[in-house]
């Protein structure tokens, strides 16, 4: 073998080595400080924004002026850990359950993580729906099988939970 053939094969090596230091130096530093994540403004025109965007399928919203006369305007919490516990219904779906990140966070042995959820619909009528839990959500005594609108004063029960939706 000849010597320049040598020193370039000992330099290339050298250069190998060295990337590798480098790729884990990087790998050590982003375990221990995270990513750098920038949020960029972006502005776009309504013509630019793509014709149909898809988004996680929600309940329904109900319009701000088409509120029934004499809805529901609160949810309370009548029986349970949580007794007394009142939740202001602001037209945003309610989710109930064991989970952490639930809107109302049930300690109750006999509630799903993701028990149960109340919605609006376009009426602006309340709904309620089980959320395929293990031990069932009941209105009125009544086990839900089906999403099921919500008359004020009925109440449903989750475990040792009972809630009402109130004016």
């Amino acid at each position: 073998m000849s010597e320049l053939t040598l020193t370039v094969m000992r330099l290339g090596f050298l250069a190998v080595l060295w990337l590798f230091v480098i790729v884990a130096v990087q790998v050590i530093r982003s375990d221990l400080f995270g990513t750098r994540v920038t949020q960029r403004a972006v502005a776009r025109r309504p013509e630019a924004a793509p014709q149909q965007q898809r988004r996680p399928q929600q309940p329904p919203q109900p319009q701000r002026g088409r509120q029934r006369r004499g809805a529901p305007t609160k949810l309370v919490i009548t029986e349970g850990s949580l007794a007394g516990t009142t939740v202001a219904l602001q037209g945003q779906t309610i989710t109930l359950g064991r989970a952490h990140d639930s809107t109302i966070v049930l300690d109750d042995d006999y509630a799903s993580g993701r028990h149960a959820r109340i919605y609006p619909d376009r009426d602006g009528q309340w709904i309620v729906e089980d959320l395929g839990s293990t031990n069932g959500t009941y209105l009125d005594r009544g086990r839900l099988t089906t999403p099921v609108p919500i008359p004020p004063g009925t109440p449903i029960r989750i475990g040792k939970t009972v809630i009402e939706l109130r004016k």
